[in-house]
């Protein structure tokens, strides 16, 4: 055990370049800076090949007199052959909220990565196998089809939604008012200080930029090198990155999605051209909101929750034919709506992921109006971009009670050069939003990626991306300057179809 000066001397180099915490941090118990993370095979068939353990930290960073703890579940590869990492790279998958302990093996396909660091994936605290939040399973998606604007339907929709913030803050009680972005960074480099690090480095996609940025921003110090890809924008509010989605959705689908399915229209006999497919799903949601379909696990489609799939289908073109081939069987009267429900939707903790996407975004930043100022956005978005525009994910924020949290908009200011990767057709996190967030970050590179919608880039196809990326993070070269890759062709229906890692925001 260490002396107390000893421990005093590591809390001040575990948060050394966040003067605001290291007076709290000094004062921590020996517990959280002293213990060792015991690795061992994981358990899981996902997280084959990897290593799994866990660590303690504390339940609230900013009551060092408070003596809870929270576990955090990690994982992580290590280069081939027994030789020494040169260093270690967290990860993150985004959300906020995505399991990240799967995320390691993603990497196992880039030798270059994977022959020089240990490759850290991370539950971080409220989701995956770390100790969860919880909405009890209430989900308000469907329940109401935002498409329908009568009085009563939308009473019914926004009770609804301040039913959903009711039910995620009383079912996760006081740990979901430390669930939050601040508290996660700061378990990050106590993670950090058990690997035996002075300074890590980190790739992460979506809700992953979003906590990259924050923990750049708390942490300069501690920043060798960080991948941002998929860029929320960290200069502005979670509501801001939210309110972007009908916009950038609505020009994924019609510049990518409705023409791909139109050239094939032979294979899916939905129409061809843009329009007419547009159409065929129109009354193919139109018939559902009529009469939903029930699914085998007890949960039913209807149309509200139909726009939500597919929504998520269009995040990587892999799953276009997918998508195409469950609305093509729907549109025909057939019953794919079981495949169609799967696509990107499956969570093995619970509700887990969607409670601390909910949790995290209500708590980090301040959510602007009310149920009246919801409508007549809902109103406006929902003319403009017909898909998706009325969804409001956030709009449980608007009951949410939240706490006294400020966090420090992320400015680059002092941190080393950071690496943004973002396309141009984001469906998640838009070109706008990553643009503004690349303005706002001094000294950051921003890779674009033309002619591409996926979400997610780095390490699924994209050698222009893959190289760059690569060439920052094992050879420590900077940009000059911004750069441009092309992005990779859209697939033919015949393709071999793998499914794409989960990346990005988990509804």
């Amino acid at each position: 055990m260490r002396t107390t000066a000893a421990m005093a001397v590591t809390a001040a180099l575990l948060l050394s370049g966040a003067p605001a915490f290291a007076q709290d941090a000094q004062r921590l118990h020996g517990q959280f800076l002293d213990q060792r993370i015991t690795w061992s095979p994981c358990a899981e068939p996902e997280l084959e090949g990897l290593e799994c353990g866990t660590f303690a930290t504390p339940f609230d960073w900013r009551r060092p007199g408070d003596e809870r703890a929270i576990t955090i579940a990690v994982s992580r590869s290590l280069p081939a052959g027994g030789q020494a990492a040169r260093g270690s790279v967290l990860t993150n998958p985004g959300g906020p909220g995505g399991a990240g302990r799967i995320l390691p093996r993603l990497f196992q396909t880039r030798p270059r990565v994977a022959d020089n660091f240990e490759v850290v994936g991370v539950d971080v605290r409220g989701t995956g196998a770390s100790d969860n939040v919880t909405c009890g399973g209430y989900s308000w998606f469907g329940l109401a089809d935002p498409r329908d604007r009568s009085r009563a339907n939308l009473d019914l929709h926004y009770d609804a939604a301040e039913l959903q913030a009711t039910a995620c803050q009383v079912r996760s009680g006081e740990l979901g008012r430390v669930v939050d972005t601040e508290q996660t960074v700061r378990d990050l480099d106590l993670l950090r200080h058990l690997l035996g690090r002075e300074k890590v480095s980190w790739i992460g996609y979506s809700g992953g930029t979003w906590l990259g940025a924050h923990y750049a921003t708390h942490f300069p110090q501690r920043v060798d090198k960080f991948v941002l890809d998929s860029v929320a924008d960290f200069t502005g509010t979670f509501q801001d990155v939210f309110d972007d989605f009908g916009m950038a959705t609505e020009r994924r689908l019609r510049v990518d999605f409705l023409p791909w399915v139109a050239r094939h229209d032979a294979v899916y006999h939905l129409g061809d051209t843009a329009d007419a497919v547009w159409r065929s799903y129109e009354r193919t949601r139109a018939a559902l909101a009529a009469e939903p379909i029930a699914l085998p696990d007890g949960s039913w489609l209807n149309g509200a929750i139909l726009d939500l799939v597919v929504r998520r289908g269009l995040y990587s073109k892999l799953t276009f034919p997918d998508i195409a081939e469950s609305l093509a069987a729907l549109a025909s009267g057939a019953a794919a709506a079981a495949a169609l429900a799967d696509i990107g939707t499956a969570a093995r903790f619970a509700d887990a992921e969607s409670a601390t996407l909910y949790t995290v975004t209500c708590n980090d930043t301040p959510f602007r109006g009310d149920r009246s100022d919801l409508a007549r956005q809902g109103d406006r978005q929902g003319k403009r971009y017909p898909f998706f525009g009325h969804h409001q994910v956030l709009a449980p924020c608007a009951s949410w009670d939240r706490p006294p949290l400020r966090l420090k908009t992320p400015d680059g200011e002092g941190v080393p050069p950071v690496l943004m990767v973002q396309s141009v057709r984001d469906p998640a996190t838009s070109l706008e939003g990553a643009r503004r967030a690349h303005r706002g970050f001094a000294g950051s590179r921003l890779i674009t990626v033309e002619d591409e919608g996926d979400h997610g880039i780095y390490a699924v196809g994209n050698a222009c991306v893959d190289d760059l990326v690569e060439s920052f993070l094992v050879d420590g070269v900077v940009p000059a300057a911004d750069l441009t890759c092309p992005g990779t062709p859209l697939p033919e229906p015949t393709a071999a179809r793998s499914a794409p890692l989960p990346l990005g925001w988990p509804l």
